[in-house]
């Protein structure tokens, strides 16, 4: 049975809760991800998604000009905006439930936790690489 183990993305970058949204936004660019755990002193507390990001920088509610951007950069911490105790899934956890997970609660990724600490995070892209690759070996000789 595959796991949770087999997909996950193992130690995800992670930022702490005062880390400014310039910061959150720079740490996903460059690692080409949309969601972060959020640990404070190595203990998981929230998850900040690029979803977060956009609805603290384009709030339909508050119009704002373009130079309060760089002062949300600055002011706005994780903490302010992550989902706080995150729905946790663990490595030994069978990978079809995770998956069940994700598509229930519509999240991007779920952290995944052995013993309290943080070890991996699975994704949706998880997967679609997954999947993916199990398509690509199925393939039948002349279609």
């Amino acid at each position: 049975m595959v796991t949770v183990n087999d997909l996950m993305t193992v130690i995800p970058n992670s930022v702490p809760p005062h880390t400014p949204m310039r910061t959150v936004i720079g740490v996903m660019k460059t690692e080409g991800c949309r969601q972060l755990p959020v640990l404070d002193n190595g203990k998981l507390v929230g998850i900040i998604t690029d979803r977060d990001v956009r609805l603290v920088m384009n709030s339909p509610v508050v119009l704002h000009g373009r130079w309060q951007d760089e002062e949300l950069l600055d002011s706005v911490t994780a903490e302010s905006c992550m989902t706080p105790n995150p729905i946790t899934v663990t490595p030994n956890m069978p990978a079809y439930r995770a998956a069940e997970m994700l598509s229930i609660y519509k999240f991007g990724g779920l952290p995944v936790l052995e013993n309290d600490t943080l070890v991996g995070i699975i994704t949706v892209t998880d997967f679609l690489e997954y999947a993916a690759k199990m398509l690509a070996e199925d393939v039948v000789p002349g279609l």
